[in-house]
Formats: C-alpha cells, structure tokens, sequence
C-alpha cells in the first residue's frame, strides 16, 4: 500500500524534475534586449518544494514553518524574540503601537508627543507616528549614506520627544551604538526600520538588534522573501509581549494557534471589570489587529533562509563591482558610501547626480531604461512635498535641503544577488557611454 509519505515524496520530486525543467529553458543574457532588473525573487527548487510541502499539511495558518522561520533567523541574529508579520509596513505599525501600550505606564508614547526621523524614505515608516497621534520630527540626511548625522538627531530632542524611528536606507547602517547611547542617555525608544537591511552590521553586530525593537520586510524586492511578509524584533520580553497582542487582535492572551491555556490561568484572573474568572482567551488589552503570515508563506522563508549568507556576499560583491566601475564618475556622481563602522547588506546601489553636473537624473535615467535597466527614485525623496502629508502636524529641525536634492538627482539600480556578471557589465558599459556622450545641461 502506498503510505501518505512516501505519496509526499513523490510528489515533492515531480517538484524538483519540474523546476529543473524550467532551468534548462534558460538563455544567456542578451545585453539592451533582456531587463536587467532592480530586484527580484531567487530561488531554486527548494522554495518550491518546501511550498508544495506546507500546503500537503493543509495546516494553513502559523505552524510547524512559521515556528521554524521564526527561531532560524532569530538565531541568525542573535535577538530573543522574532515575531512574524504579513509585511514588512505591518512590522513598523505593530513595532510602533508597541511602544503606545498602556502596559509601558509613563513611557508609553502618546498622541502629541514627538518622533525623530528622517523625510528621505519609504512612507511607512513615518505612517505609524502619524496613524497613532504622534509628531514626526524631520532631520536631514548627508547625500553618499542617506542617513542623518548624530548631531542633527541630538539637535532634533525636545521635551515631547519620546523616540526615533528610522530606517537604515537601502540597507547602510546608521550610526547605531551611538545613536543608542543617545537614546539611552535621554530615556528615548529607539526603533530601527530594517526592513532594507537584513544582514548588515554596525560595529561588528548585525542590525535589528541595537533598538528597543526592529522590524524586516520579506518583499520578493528584499533581501529574503516569502511574497508578502515581515517581522518585528526584540530583545525585551515585555515588548516582545505587547507586539503580540498588537499582531493578534489586541488580545491579552499569547497561547499560538491550536494552544490552549499556555499561562496556566485561562479561568482564574481578573482583567478590567470582566467577571473574574473570564477566559483569557477571549481578553482583549489593545485596539489591536490580525497581521498574521500563513504557514506556506513561512515554508519559502525556511528555503530563503538557507541561503542567506550567500544572499549577503553576492549583495556585497555586486556593490563593489558598481562602486569600482562609477567610481571615474565621481566628477559628475555622488557616489554610494557608509558610515566608518558600517557593514552593509546593500539594497541597492544609490546615485545622486551632481547638481552642478552637466548633466541630469533625467538624462541618466531615461538611457539607463532604454538599455533595459531598472531605475528606481530613493522611493518618496521628499515626504513632506507629497500631497498626503501637505497638512500633517509635524516639526523640522534645520533644513531639508539634501532630502530636496534627493527627491530631484537620486536614484538608484539594482545590486540583487539575480543580477550576473554580464548584467553588471552591460550596466557600466551603459554608464560609461552615456555619461561621456551626453551634451552639457542647459
């Protein structure tokens, strides 16, 4: 008789004989008539199987994946706690209300008090200070690291500041230990956006694991991917607590899916004036959400982990090939860099056209995309300058002039470990053309 199990190999290795099927359809890279994209999913036959695998289980919701996923990349890192989110936007909303929870007494951030970051971004990371009453407070960025210095966010503490919340932009760390004492110094929360950053390090320790909390993202666009997801991080039990109840509808209790009881007291406490004796299932202590992941979209984060590291130096050695082949452009480009302590796990890689260059972003761009390579802007640029921020409450501490010039002369391409040598050489190759045939700007 043929068992379940061995049906699950069979069908786990048409899997396999199917992904190399598509394999071997493959053709070489054509330069100017294939894109060369900015980002974009890598895998093998492993996501798919594991894929195939989760949904045999018919288990659907958080499991035996989610469990693996979670205490994996926990590990990876070094943090205590790694809670899984439906995306990486989702991770800042929780990691944020987090630090709203009444739980946290006079700590707790609350509406009209005051948030530092940065305008030069993606909108969700400011989104959560703004949707949960509080005021951003905007600093500027150095044009190279994209990342504000120390001393703008120093100059930037007021009485009503209670925390930062930024992003280390396109995966370059910002100056984290520091940044941390700061906080620690003037009782300030500390949120690190690291959703472009898996994989970096500060100092020797990866980030995700300097702030109070962090969070990922696992976008097909990011560094790891299972379609939609994200995760918020912390080394704090009473966070890691709070972020639960946020992600699962602001209720008290924290058994995972199919437990029950895990507290011991499911029958026999009091909470608010609930009869005692409520079941603590059914407590709610937050204005809370459903921001779960699915068990399948943890099976493709399992196979994705696996090959992180990897992920990491091919991200590292596709960075540097670019910063070698633009660096005789330095006369006309800024050109990417980190701060001294900075190890990145780069996004991408980050151009910002000289303004007093002879030529524009305009120009650069709209060669590079007829070459076929994929540009991006630095997302917003300017946050301020978009129509659903045109009457926010919010504070700028100096000027904003370099997040101007990024939202007119920055862009940027695409360091993904999808992209081959060919690619990167078909890249410069269309650099070195244009930026030695274009006419003077006018």
């Amino acid at each position: 008789m043929t068992t379940k199990s061995a049906l699950r190999q069979d069908v786990l290795a048409k899997v396999r004989a199917f992904h190399a099927a598509g394999q071997a359809e493959r053709t070489a890279f054509r330069p100017g008539q294939d894109p060369v994209h900015y980002a974009g999913r890598v895998h093998d036959a492993d996501e798919l199987m594991t894929l195939v695998d989760s949904s045999l289980d018919f288990w659907l919701t958080a499991g035996r994946f989610t469990e693996e996923f979670e205490t994996g990349l926990a590990d990876f890192l070094g943090i205590e706690t790694l809670l899984t989110v439906n995306s990486g936007s989702s991770a800042n909303l929780v990691a944020f209300s987090t630090l709203t929870s009444p739980k946290l007494g006079e700590r707790r951030i609350r509406p009209g008090d005051e948030v530092i970051t940065v305008a030069a971004g993606f909108p969700t990371t400011v989104n959560p200070i703004i949707q949960n009453g509080a005021v951003p407070v905007f600093v500027d960025v150095q044009l190279g690291t994209y990342t504000p210095t120390l001393d703008a966010i120093q100059a930037a503490i007021g009485p009503k500041t209670k925390a930062v919340m930024m992003a280390h932009t396109m995966g370059v760390p910002f100056e984290l230990r520091e940044l941390r004492d700061l906080c620690d110094r003037h009782h300030l929360w500390l949120i690190e956006d690291n959703c472009d950053a898996l994989g970096s390090r500060y100092d020797g320790q990866y980030t995700g694991t300097f702030g109070h909390l962090a969070t990922l993202s696992f976008y097909p666009a990011h560094h790891i991917t299972m379609g939609e997801g994200g995760a918020v991080l912390t080394n704090f039990d009473e966070l890691a607590r709070i972020a639960r109840s946020f992600r699962d509808w602001g209720r008290d209790c924290y058994c995972s899916g199919g437990e029950n009881n895990t507290c011991g007291k499911r029958f026999s406490q009091q909470f608010g004036t609930l009869p005692h004796g409520y079941d603590h299932k059914y407590v709610y202590s937050h204005i809370g959400y459903n921001l779960k992941i699915t068990d399948m979209q943890a099976a493709v984060g399992c196979a994705q982990l696996r090959k992180l590291p990897r992920f990491i130096d091919d991200r590292q050695r596709n960075h540097a090939r670019l910063a070698a082949g633009l660096a005789r452009h330095a006369d006309k480009l800024i050109l990417h860099t980190a701060p001294p302590k900075a190890d990145p796990s780069w996004f991408g890689y980050v151009i910002t056209v000289r303004p007093d260059s002879t030529v524009t972003r305009a120009d650069l761009v709209g060669a590079l995309e007829a070459a076929r390579i994929e540009t991006r802007n630095l997302f917003c640029g300017n946050l301020l300058r978009h129509p659903a921020y045109q009457n926010i409450s919010h504070r700028v501490v100096g000027t904003l002039d370099n997040t101007d010039i990024i939202t007119t002369n920055t862009f940027f391409i695409g360091v993904y470990p999808g992209l081959s040598d060919p690619m990167i050489d078909h890249i410069l190759a269309v650099f070195d053309g244009v930026l030695q045939s274009l006419k003077p700007k006018t």
